[in-house]
């Protein structure tokens, strides 16, 4: 799983995930992309789980870019426990998402290819995505 080395604050607030991707909305690297449609979170799991469905579904073809990180820890605090007594420690890190943010880019594959890959990796994400190509 992704996670940060080290990290100013450990614990961080959830933020607002309003709005519109200003950065990392366009296409850096690849050919083909996935596009997020709609706000929320993407746990290290789960981009790591649409990493290895896209690398299996290529077969070692091409290249993959993942635009993403997981910097920012979610916390929990244990079962039964009172209220109170500070906030939970972190258990997992995610990426904020929001609309017109790239996930994953990939090239040196056919478009058939790259549809396919992406359509499985869709699969794993908590959110709708569609495929973006290159003009």
């Amino acid at each position: 799983m992704l996670s940060p080395k080290r990290v100013k604050w450990r614990r961080q607030h959830r933020g607002h995930y309003g709005g519109f991707a200003t950065r990392g909305n366009y296409l850096a690297f690849g050919d083909y992309g996935l596009v997020c449609l709609e706000a929320g979170r993407l746990t290290s799991r789960q981009l790591e789980a649409g990493r290895i469905a896209i690398s299996r579904s290529v077969k070692r073809g091409g290249k993959l870019w993942l635009r993403v990180f997981p910097d920012r820890p979610i916390t929990k605090k244990p079962a039964e426990t009172r209220m109170g007594s500070g906030k939970g420690s972190p258990e997992y890190w995610i990426a904020k998402m929001q609309p017109g943010r790239i996930i994953f880019e990939m090239n040196g594959v056919s478009k058939e290819q790259a549809e396919e890959a992406f359509r499985l990796a869709a699969h794993k994400l908590p959110f709708k995505t569609k495929l973006i190509a290159r003009e």
